[in-house]
């Protein structure tokens, strides 16, 4: 006995016609009428409205190539990735597998990409990265100005990268960027502790100032090349230092940061490093040194104070001498001088005079 089963199915709307949990095709919109009479018909209807076209048994409707051109097949291999834009708009990103959008209702475009270039390269990728679900399939990286990226992907350097946005599929290899800063940078090296010459220990702070000119050396020779330098100028500093006494030392102190500067450079040549500056910034003595220095200095000092106040007494006497030869030579002058002298006490004290021809001292009465 026949029977017959009757399918609806809208114009937004397509049916998937199984028998015996067979897929046999697709229906169209319109009223079906199915034989079916030991119930093993199965019609399941989907909207062409949704933009992904999702099953379980997708990819078997994909690959019977029944869907036609109401829908666009995707199948990707492992390596694959598919970019898709909805009327006009990024809708997403597709992994491997088979992925079904439909085209019946809306504007498709997918765009099918390598992943094993590794790095991503788009006219659109700020669109793209500002999907919600990318950070799953990329991995964006921001280089700053003045800095330099390198990309190393399964442990081989693979590009430098200037300063911009660069995106990376996942899941293709291990991929890491390094970020090397070409900026000038400084580095403190404090509290060193070195012996001088003559068995003098004393602690040092210098401040190094240099650059990363070669990123690519700096990243391939040393595990990190602020550290490398930091170490050798460690070793310069105690290979300069010793060979000089304290006086030395502290006295020539630009002497010594030039030495130390050119040991330097020397030694990080190699690193992909460049050093600009070398200075002494602290030179910190033990106490019971710098006591005695103070001494020697205060001695210096006061010894010095003595040899100026002796220069000053000769200078005096050697003028008041010659002052004496010249009034000496000439009474007039003489005469005149002590009128001088007369007016100066005059202002303090009252005198009685009585002048005469034997000069003022000689005739002074009486001071009151």
């Amino acid at each position: 006995m026949a029977r017959f089963r009757f399918v609806k199915i809208r114009k937004l709307e397509r049916g998937l016609y199984f028998r015996d949990r067979d897929f046999r095709g697709v229906l169209a919109p319109g009223r079906h009428v199915l034989v079916d009479p030991l119930w093993r018909v199965r019609v399941d209807v989907v909207s062409v409205r949704d933009t992904f076209f999702t099953h379980p048994d997708l990819e078997v409707i994909a690959r019977s190539g029944a869907l036609g051109e109401d829908a666009r097949v995707l199948d990707l291999k492992q390596h694959e990735r598919a970019l898709v834009w909805v009327d006009g708009r990024f809708a997403g990103i597709l992994g491997p597998g088979v992925h079904v959008a439909w085209t019946a209702f809306h504007q498709v475009r997918a765009e099918v990409v390598d992943a094993r270039a590794v790095r991503f390269e788009h006219a659109e990728l700020a669109s793209i990265l500002a999907w919600p679900r990318a950070e799953g399939f990329l991995q964006q990286v921001v280089v700053e100005e003045g800095r330099l990226g390198l990309l190393q992907v399964d442990g081989k350097l693979r590009e430098t990268l200037r300063a911009g946005a660069y995106a990376f599929w996942r899941s293709v290899g291990r991929v890491t960027v390094s970020i090397a800063d070409l900026r000038e940078q400084a580095l403190d090296i404090t509290g060193q502790e070195i012996m001088t010459a003559d068995k003098v220990t004393l602690r040092l702070n210098a401040v190094v100032t240099y650059r990363i000119v070669d990123a690519v050396r700096a990243a391939c020779e040393v595990e990190d090349a602020g550290q490398a330098l930091y170490r050798q100028a460690q070793l310069a500093l105690r290979e300069v230092i010793g060979t000089r006494t304290l006086d030395t030392l502290l006295a020539d102190r630009e002497a010594v940061a030039a030495e130390l500067l050119g040991s330097v450079r020397q030694r990080v040549s190699e690193l992909g490093v460049k050093v600009d500056r070398l200075g002494i910034r602290d030179i910190v003595l033990p106490g019971e040194m710098r006591e005695l220095l103070n001494k020697v200095t205060e001695a210096r000092k006061a010894a010095e104070a003595a040899l100026i106040t002796r220069r000053e007494e000769t200078a005096a006497i050697r003028s008041q001498l010659n002052t004496a030869r010249i009034l000496e030579s000439s009474p007039t002058l003489m005469r005149l001088r002590e009128l001088e002298v007369l007016e100066r006490v005059a202002e303090r004290a009252k005198l009685e005079v009585m002048l005469s021809e034997q000069g003022l001292a000689d005739r002074i009465v009486k001071l009151l």
